[in-house]
């Protein structure tokens, strides 16, 4: 019996917020090199362009929140491809681990024998703050930042136990009802004068940032999706105000804030 053929790797990618400019440098290498690219939606036409003309891309993302494909039908789609021995990119916005279904996708590619590997990007938080030029750990206002969703579904919603006045809010999928959002903020004891931002198509020409604060929230105009919200101290545009909050966080806090963690639930 002779040897088994080889067969092909996935590539799990890491497209970053939108800007093309903002890939890692193996990322666009890869991209290059694929024989399959299978992209979301979010994952823009720039991008895509960096494929080459033989490359086979497939979009499985979703429109209007509707699924082109089911995830088991896109884990069937990069098992197959990888079999046929190619080079197979499965090119997701953001970071592959952060918010995406890569655990699942990873699964069902070990599951196969296939080998795969990921490639990290910039995740949105990283793009908004940069996007709007705040630091998400100031050290002076904040110790802690929290990557979350705001979930709409029972059973499965943020764990507010760990906020506190030095958190740093990361509010992926913030969605269209920024008064829900407030008002979930200030039963879980957060200040209606504290600071957020709204950062909508992060990297993009149609970038916006709107500054605004808790309690402005449910007056805001509705920024276009893909959009995530910083909410906390770092989020304040003036700088002399955030100069002016340090006190005030001393005093709550009992000292300030030294510890770097970030949670990701």
């Amino acid at each position: 019996m002779g040897a088994q053929e080889p067969i092909g790797k996935v590539y799990l990618i890491g497209a970053g917020p939108g800007d093309p400019e903002l890939l890692t440098v193996k990322a666009a290498r890869l991209i290059t090199s694929a024989d399959v690219v299978l992209h979301d939606s979010l994952v823009g036409r720039e991008i895509l362009r960096l494929a080459q003309p033989s490359a086979e891309v497939i979009d499985v993302g979703k429109r209007a929140g509707k699924k082109l494909l089911t995830q088991d039908e896109i884990n069937s789609l990069l098992v197959a491809h990888a079999k046929r021995r190619a080079l197979v990119v499965r090119l997701k916005g953001g970071d592959p681990a952060v918010f995406g279904r890569a655990a699942e996708e990873i699964a069902a590619l070990r599951s196969a024998g296939i080998a795969c590997e990921l490639v990290p990007g910039v995740t949105a938080a990283l793009g908004a703050a940069a996007a709007a030029g705040i630091s998400l750990t100031d050290r002076r206002f904040a110790s802690q930042v929290l990557f979350t969703t705001f979930s709409r579904q029972e059973g499965n919603a943020i764990d507010w136990a760990g906020l506190s006045p030095a958190t740093t809010l990361a509010l992926y999928m913030p969605g269209p009802d920024y008064a829900e959002v407030a008002t979930r903020l200030v039963e879980n004891a957060m200040p209606e004068e504290l600071p957020c931002v709204i950062v909508s198509n992060i990297g993009r020409r149609e970038q916006q940032i709107r500054w605004s604060t808790i309690g402005a929230l449910a007056k805001e105009e509705k920024l276009p999706a893909p959009a995530l919200m910083i909410v906390g101290h770092v989020a304040s545009r003036a700088t002399q105000l955030a100069e002016s909050l340090w006190p005030l966080l001393r005093s709550t806090r009992g000292r300030p804030p030294d510890a770097r963690s970030i949670s990701v639930i």
